[in-house]
């Protein structure tokens, strides 16, 4: 019941801060532009001045390219929203005396984290879900049918990455007082395993082995092997441990 009850708290947070509005409208926007992107790049380059050549040597854009682009697009500003709306769920109530006066109540400490790792999640799953459908939309319109339980496979890929970086910076605000130390905490985790990521063989093994395996299921195409999902998994769930341990042994 505590764990109802601040969830629901953090839900009319999520919207009375407008992190619910800007996460569809962020993500939608980008996921309507993106198979146009592909679709226009060419033209563009076209008409601009000395860039003629240029578009002459760029193949004729096709599905892929659409899906591609929105893949990239999706992934970049996804993490960006959840490492700013993140940084300090925690982290700012601790530095204001709010996290105090709500813990004063009968509520154990992990029902408070986990009620905001909900609430971001639904924001995301939103907002994730509103850009999937603009940019299954206009690839239809410009590129032809995609497969809708392979587009559904990718969005549900997307958004579990996303929610990594949620619980990563969700450990990093319980961790801290201060949200910039939270959103720096988080970004230094999203540039090592990006740099892991780059070693032969390791992305198989890492969260943005979920992108890659996004990418093969959209297109159709046979995924390899599954680790990187059971990896990205036990990351979620290690770090949404160590924030609810790390808070539970805190002083507010």
């Amino acid at each position: 019941m505590s764990f109802i009850t601040a969830f629901k708290k953090e839900w009319l947070e999520q919207r009375r801060t407008k992190k619910l509005l800007v996460g569809v409208i962020v993500l939608t926007l980008f996921g309507m532009t993106s198979p146009l992107l592909a679709k226009f790049t060419p033209q563009l380059l076209s008409v601009i001045p000395g860039a003629s050549a240029v578009a002459g040597l760029i193949p004729q854009p096709t599905i892929n390219d659409a899906i591609a682009q929105y893949i990239k697009n999706t992934m970049q500003f996804a993490i960006l929203l959840a490492l700013l709306f993140g940084m300090g769920s925690v982290a700012s109530e601790k530095e204001k005396g709010t996290a105090a006066l709500v813990l004063s109540k009968p509520m154990p400490r992990s029902s408070f984290l986990l009620a905001k790792f909900a609430a971001q999640g639904l924001t995301f799953l939103l907002s994730i879900t509103a850009a999937g459908i603009a940019c299954y939309y206009y690839t239809y319109a410009l590129f032809g049918a995609l497969d809708p339980l392979n587009w559904l496979a990718l969005n549900g890929l997307l958004l579990f990455y996303t929610l990594i970086y949620v619980a990563i910076t969700l450990f990093f605000s319980a961790l801290v007082r201060m949200q910039y130390l939270a959103i720096g905490g988080s970004f230094g985790v999203l540039i090592l395993l990006g740099i892991l990521s780059s070693i032969p063989g390791w992305v198989n093994y890492l969260p943005d082995g979920l992108v890659s395996n996004a990418a093969l299921l959209a297109n159709g195409l046979t995924v390899a092997g599954w680790q990187s999902l059971w990896v990205s998994l036990a990351i979620l769930l290690a770090a949404l441990t160590a924030a609810c341990l790390v808070f539970r042994r805190q002083e507010i």
